[in-house]
């Protein structure tokens, strides 16, 4: 097991260039993509500008923002203690920063680990902040090729309808992020988004483009609001969620899965059947098949009915006859209709119910706005939030394990959060949750938000929308910890989580190289004398732990225990149950002999798949010599 060089980020190109070194080796030559053989060994090449003669979403600027998702992150995730709730045992977490950084921070951790995403993006209305002006990136390229900057340099923070690029910019910014969610989800894995009509139209296409066509499942109308716009042409009443799966096979061969919980409405149990409620569905299904055709005799009336022309009975006559000897069939509430089959409410509970396109039953942006203020002491802390049960509803239709693990990568008012921990209360389920959120500024002179600013101000929060989204968590989990679980409460799976850590995005503890243009000589060399170690001046050991740990593929749900074997070194080991091995980190100065000891005969439980990750400067040439084949040693 040779020593190897940790090398910072997650290179997704290099990646996708060695699967397809290993499906087409003969595209490449010298080490390089010789696109024009791919080309050839796919089929007929497309000649220049062919791509427009093809279906599809095409805005300018399409191209850079599709590239955008591939490229390496080049900031990391640092915890921010104290600012969550149980912090050293809770699995659920809070992350403040650029969402599409920080997907990309996530993308080899998480990569088809997540079961749910629910987002709602900002809606293209002119009005709302895309992207935050003063937020720091690590350089002028990248804003430019992430259409974070306007022609002239200089920062986007609305999306005026006036703008040429009004649709555009909205595109640029969706189009990477869905890339990467995608990438994400679990195999059962669902997406959800929120939006309004201004972007629906472009939204479909565009998750066309990222998901496939083939994996749209449905677009949910929400009734959004209950009052009146009067002054408008038509008072616009709603809402759309629309629905993607990450391979809608699974749902086609899962249909169960993918089903809301009975409730129970419309059972009934009135002749006393010793199995309980029941409901009665049709006997008669769409389709003429030849061996479910024959004649069924009402034995109160005497009338014989048979499928209507193109139908079928349900099942064929053996069936029926077991069916009817078990007191399953039924000829109406009278007696006196056709046949009907019973179908009981313990057996409803097991398959759940398939829901529909129109709701109409469950919360508006009124009631998402009256629990905000309730839980903010008479505060609107948040404009228009998606009330509770909308999100709960989701949730229980997007996971049907009530174990999986829920993103929300636009967090806004964290409503996403408190639906998962109402529901894990009110179900027993065990749901995580990660929220990631930028440190949008609160706008100034907006009516809007002047009660959020004013709470900040009160509670010496700093006013900017990831603060107080954090502070409803923590408001949500106070009040849940005060009432208890009710008597009767389902019975837990697992251990109530209502806790969560928080991690903020901050530059990375290894050193960026910066190629401008108009570099002087003196400008490089410089540079260039500072890369005598890979690591920044005064590196945050707690930071690059997390750093390193994302990169080798750990969760930030990771357990994290002091190796007491090695008393004499600060060595870290890194386990989660989706690794197959563990992570070993030392980021001392020097490696103590024990350590070396322990590492190459296993002394202090290192096994040979484990991986041990030191810097480059703690290993002599003795260290070296042992661990060479031994260990699998990565150094920084």
């Amino acid at each position: 097991m040779p020593i190897t060089r940790y090398e910072p980020g997650y290179d997704l190109q290099e990646e996708r260039l060695e699967r397809l070194r290993t499906l087409f080796p003969e595209a490449f030559a010298d080490g390089e993509l010789d696109w024009d053989a791919l080309r050839d060994l796919l089929g007929a090449p497309l000649e220049e500008g062919d791509e427009y003669n093809t279906y599809g979403l095409f805005w300018p600027g399409k191209r850079a923002a599709r590239r955008a998702a591939a490229l390496p992150p080049r900031d990391a995730l640092a915890p921010a203690p104290g600012e969550g709730v149980d912090e050293e045992t809770t699995r659920n977490v809070f992350i403040e920063g650029d969402n599409l950084e920080v997907l990309k921070l996530l993308r080899k951790a998480y990569a088809g680990r997540v079961k749910m995403i629910y987002i709602d993006p900002p809606y293209n209305t002119g009005k709302d902040l895309l992207y935050h002006d003063d937020f720091a990136e690590n350089e002028a390229g990248y804003l430019e090729r992430t259409a974070q900057v306007d022609d002239l340099g200089r920062r986007m923070s609305t999306n005026p309808p006036s703008a040429g690029r009004f649709h555009s910019n909205w595109l640029d910014m969706m189009r990477p992020r869905l890339s990467i969610a995608r990438e994400l989800l679990r195999n059962d894995g669902l997406l959800i988004v929120s939006i309004d009509d201004n972007e629906a139209h472009n939204l479909r296409a565009l998750l066309n483009e990222a998901f496939g066509e083939e994996n749209y499942v449905a677009t949910i109308a929400w009734n959004s609001t209950k009052s009146v716009t009067n002054t408008a042409l038509v008072s616009v009443s709603h809402n759309y969620h629309i629905i993607y799966a990450r391979d809608v096979s699974y749902f086609i061969t899962h249909r169960g899965h993918l089903r809301l919980p009975e409730r129970g409405e419309g059972f009934a149990n009135p002749d006393d059947d010793p199995r309980g409620p029941w409901k009665a569905d049709p006997f008669q299904v769409g389709g003429w098949r030849p061996n479910q055709q024959y004649e069924i005799v009402n034995p109160r009336t005497g009338v014989t009915y048979r499928p209507n022309p193109g139908c079928s009975w349900k099942n064929d006559y053996a069936r029926f006859r077991l069916l009817e000897k078990d007191n399953r069939i039924v000829f109406g509430v009278t007696g006196e209709a056709g046949p009907q089959r019973k179908r009981f409410l313990s057996e409803a509970k097991d398959r759940g119910r398939v829901t529909k396109t129109w709701w109409d039953d469950v919360g508006t942006t009124a009631s998402g706005t009256r629990a905000v203020v309730d839980l903010f002491d008479g505060v609107a802390a948040f404009s228009n939030p998606k009330p509770v049960d909308l999100l709960e509803r989701l949730i229980q239709l997007g996971d049907h394990t009530a174990s999986g693990l829920i993103l929300d990568f636009f967090a806004g008012s964290c409503t996403t959060a408190h639906a998962v921990l109402s529901q894990n209360r009110l179900s027993g389920a065990t749901r995580r949750y990660i929220m990631v959120q930028l440190p949008e500024p609160i706008p100034e002179n907006d009516k809007d938000w002047e009660a959020a600013l004013a709470f900040c101000s009160r509670n010496r929060l700093p006013s900017h929308l990831a603060e107080v989204g954090k502070e409803r968590i923590r408001r949500v989990v106070s009040r849940m910890r005060v009432e208890g679980s009710a008597d009767g409460s389902p019975e837990r799976t697992g251990p109530e989580d209502l806790g969560f850590r928080v991690f903020r995005q901050v530059s990375s503890n290894y050193r960026q190289w910066r190629d401008y243009e108009g570099q002087s000589v003196s400008e490089y060399q410089s540079q260039l004398a500072g890369f005598t170690s890979p690591l920044v001046e005064g590196w945050d050991p707690i930071a690059l732990r997390t750093e390193v740990m994302l990169a080798q593929g750990f969760p930030l749900d990771s357990r994290i225990a002091r190796c007491d074997a090695l008393p004499h070194n600060a060595v870290d080991v890194i386990s989660h149950e989706w690794c197959e091995h563990r992570l070993w980190v030392c980021l001392d100065e020097y490696l103590a002999p024990e350590t070396v000891h322990a590492l190459s005969t296993s002394a202090g439980g290192y096994e040979p798949e484990d991986v041990f990750v030191c810097l480059d400067s703690a290993l002599s040439d003795e260290a070296r010599a042992r661990l060479d084949d031994r260990c699998h040693v990565v150094i920084i």
